[in-house]
């Protein structure tokens, strides 16, 4: 398989500095040297220039960065749909999870010339859908779902095309445990499937996963798996933006990663919101390559 890697040094949609040097930790930790000794060529990296918190405003209170956003997104689409275009996979590294509208425009657009829909495995603590009518904090790496469903700030929802990235039916939302109350109508209007802890805990996370894989790729062109680190139980991952106790284990982290491999529909993966300020030695940079390495083939044996 030829990767591309794309560097999204992207802090604005955050309330805490630090994930922008998220994609750096992952490369220190050995990323390109693990999925080469997969048999994988990784076939470059890019990276797309954003500004600093420091040099921006952040305009309007309930959609902090809008504009900054808005266009380090439509940059980062540009690239996923060109890079599948030359036939290549693409890993997005942020940076928050703001970056998700980007990455996910892009392969929609991609399919969608192909008759096709995208599905996604959404894993955080979070749902992510909020607006800016909705959101407590302004901060749009709380957003992003609800916008490639086609809900939130219009700029952001054009970013996929004539019509919204994802359909709710094709999405699944894995470990959830910490959801605004003012996103919930959202959640229950949209359809989404999100599966809490809770529901891991009570039915068991591999049935759950399965059950989870099976939808969002039935009647699409595959899954892309988008990540957020803060899904998993901060003494697994504590160098994250938003850390909530309770979430995932290590193995459990895997399992979903090894179960999505398993499928052979993977179209693309994320892996967001690690801030390397706030952790231990690059222990959540380490897990983020492993995580990675584990949905792109690694097996046990």
């Amino acid at each position: 398989m030829n990767i591309v890697i794309g560097n999204m040094h992207l802090d604005l949609g955050a309330g805490r500095r630090g994930v922008d040097m998220g994609p750096s930790a992952i490369h220190l930790a050995g990323l390109k040297q693990e999925l080469e000794a997969l048999g994988h060529n990784v076939h470059h990296t890019f990276a797309i220039t954003v500004p600093s918190q420091e040099m921006s405003s952040y305009g309007d209170p309930h959609a902090r960065y809008l504009p900054e956003i808005v266009r380090v997104c439509s940059d980062l689409a540009d690239h996923v749909e060109q890079e599948l275009e030359a036939g290549n996979f693409p890993i997005v590294l942020g940076g928050d999870h703001s970056v998700a509208i980007g990455t996910i425009s892009g392969l929609a657009r991609y399919w969608r010339k192909r008759g096709k829909r995208v599905g996604v495995l959404w894993v955080d603590a979070h749902t992510d859908m909020n607006t800016p009518d909705s959101s407590p904090s302004g901060n749009i790496h709380g957003m992003p779902l609800a916008v490639l469903l086609g809900h939130g700030a219009k700029e952001l929802v054009a970013i996929a095309g004539s019509q919204p990235a994802l359909d709710p039916r094709d999405v699944c939302v894995i470990g959830a445990r910490d959801v605004d109350a003012t996103e919930k109508a959202l959640v229950k209007e949209t359809g989404v499937r999100v599966y809490s802890m809770s529901e891991l805990d009570e039915r068991g996370t591999a049935v759950c996963v399965n059950e989870a894989l099976s939808r969002v790729t039935t009647g699409t062109a595959g899954v892309h798996l988008s990540f957020d680190l803060d899904g998993v139980d901060p003494q697994h991952a504590p160098g994250v933006g938003t850390a909530v106790p309770g979430g995932l284990s290590f193995r459990e982290s895997h399992l979903i990663c090894e179960k999505t491999a398993a499928t052979g529909k993977l179209l693309g993966a994320e892996m967001v919101e690690l801030n390397p300020v706030i952790d231990s030695q690059n222990r959540t940079g380490k897990l983020a390559v492993w995580l990675l390495t584990s949905a792109l083939g690694k097996t046990i044996l």
